[in-house]
Parts: structure tokens; C-alpha cells; sequence
């Protein structure tokens, strides 16, 4: 079983929650969560690390910090020459915003995630949220660009106008509003966002492993393919999943009215 993953400067910690769920905490608190390279170097690690494990199956991604989330790219690196250092080759942006997972991920977002911080957060498949959070892509202000998949991200989530408005004048906005328009999943206060992601996480974990993954796959393309596309993929992975342990547990456990035990095959 692989190892949990430690970053040598404690960029990134990790730990197991009830054996299926991994805490992944962004911890450079003296720098705002800022994305240095040794930081993104860890997530792709933490990444790769979650997606091999069996036991595994979601992951939240939270920061050790109670009024910050992440505040992007760290400027000093961009400045000493290595901003290029801050994507790697499998997982892009901090490691993550372009990698490709079968498992899903959930931010748990206390205070401000703005720029890269914003973008890390799109990149997750849920957002738990305090309902004092704030968001933002500020990238046009400073004649710069959300490079990172935020605008398209953040005008998959949100109805395209507003959208519009947000990327094109870099404001910040609520994580109430990001709520009530279906980008936020879950509001919770500062104080219980961890707890609120990991009942959330819990809820995702006590589903069928196989059948979360192939839900998963048909969620990520659905923005993009076709219909019939859709459908066809769909057809094979009901085949897949119709055929497996899981499902022949799935039904034995509700016929017999127990929890069922899940194996992922």
C-alpha cells in the first residue's frame, strides 16, 4: 500500500481520516499558502499518492490557515526566474489544476482564496465553504491572466454573465453568493468547515468506489461531449459497473438490510 506522502519542508501535510478519506492541508502559513515550487512539487506527490491508494476514496483539500485559503503563486518565485517550476509535467498549476483523477476532491475553504488560490479550489469537484469565505480572480488587475483554468472553470460554474462580470473586473464575491448560484456546494461557519467537508466526504466514501469513479468520469465530460457521446460511455461503464463485486454486494446488502462492505472491484 503506498506511503503517505511528507513534504520535506511540511509544505503539504496529509493524514488518513477513518482509512478512506484524505485530509491534504496546504501549510505555508508564513507566506499565505503561496504555491512555491517545493509546494507544488508536494501536491503532485499527494495527488499521485491518493489516486494509487485503494483505500482511498475522496480526498479534501484544506489550508492551516483560518483566514486564508491559498494566496496563489508566490511572487518571489516569479521573480527569482521559476515561475515556470510552479506547474509540473503531470499535474500543471500547484500540481493539480490539470491533473487527472479518477477520485473525487472537495475544498474546504475558510477566508479568501483569490488568483491561483481561487483556481485551486475550481480545480476540486465540491467546495465547502465558511460563509464568510470570499473568492476571486483578480489576474486582470494586475494585467495579468487566470492562466490556471480559472476563467473557463469559474464560467463553467456559474451562469455565463455573471461570470463575465467577475473575470472581466477581477472582482472578489461571497461565498454566499458563489452558494446561492451553485458554485459552493455547502455553507458552514469558519469554525466547522473542516467537519462540515469531512460529513460530506463521509457521505461520498460510503458509495461504491467503482461506481463513484465512473459517475465521476461522465461528471467531468459532460460539459463537453456529445449527447450520443455521453451516452455510449455511459452504456459501458453501466456494463462495467453492472458486472462488478460491488454490485452484486450492493444488492445482497440491501436485501439483507446491512451496510454493505465495499472492494472497489
Amino acid at each position: 500500500m503506498p506511503t503517505i506522502p511528507e513534504a520535506p519542508g511540511g509544505e503539504v501535510k496529509c493524514e488518513l481520516i477513518d482509512d478512506h478519506i484524505a485530509l491534504v492541508t496546504l501549510n505555508r502559513p508564513e507566506k499565505r499558502n503561496a504555491v512555491n515550487v517545493a509546494l507544488a512539487t508536494a501536491l503532485d506527490r499527494v495527488v499521485k499518492w491518493t489516486e494509487a491508494d485503494e483505500r482511498i476514496r475522496v480526498t479534501i483539500l484544506a489550508s492551516s490557515l483560518p483566514t486564508i485559503f491559498c494566496a496563489g503563486a508566490d511572487v518571489a518565485e516569479i521573480a527569482a526566474g521559476r515561475a515556470a517550476e510552479l506547474s509540473t509535467p503531470d499535474g500543471g498549476f500547484a500540481g493539480l489544476h490539470a491533473a487527472r483523477r479518477s477520485k473525487p476532491w472537495i475544498a474546504a475553504v475558510r477566508g479568501s482564496a483569490l488568483g491561483g488560490g481561487c483556481e485551486l479550489c475550481l480545480s476540486c469537484d465540491m467546495i465547502v465553504a465558511a460563509d464568510d469565505a470570499r473568492f476571486g480572480l483578480p489576474e486582470v488587475k494586475r494585467g495579468l491572466f487566470a492562466a490556471a483554468a480559472g476563467a473557463y472553470r469559474l464560467a463553467k460554474l456559474l451562469p455565463r454573465n455573471l461570470a463575465t462580470e467577475l473575470i472581466t473586473t477581477g472582482r472578489e464575491f461571497s461565498a454566499v453568493f458563489a452558494h446561492a448560484h451553485g458554485m459552493v456546494n455547502r455553507l458552514a461557519p469558519a469554525d466547522e468547515v473542516i467537519d462540515t467537508a469531512i460529513s460530506l466526504a463521509h457521505e461520498v466514501a460510503a458509495c461504491a468506489p467503482l461506481a463513484v469513479r465512473e459517475s465521476m468520469k461522465l461528471v467531468r465530460l459532460s460539459a463537453e461531449k456529445s449527447e450520443d457521446a455521453l451516452r455510449a460511455m455511459s452504456q459501458e461503464a453501466a456494463r462495467r459497473i453492472f458486472a462488478s463485486a460491488d454490485a452484486r454486494e450492493g444488492t445482497a446488502a440491501f436485501l439483507e438490510k446491512r451496510a454493505p462492505v465495499w472492494n472497489g472491484k
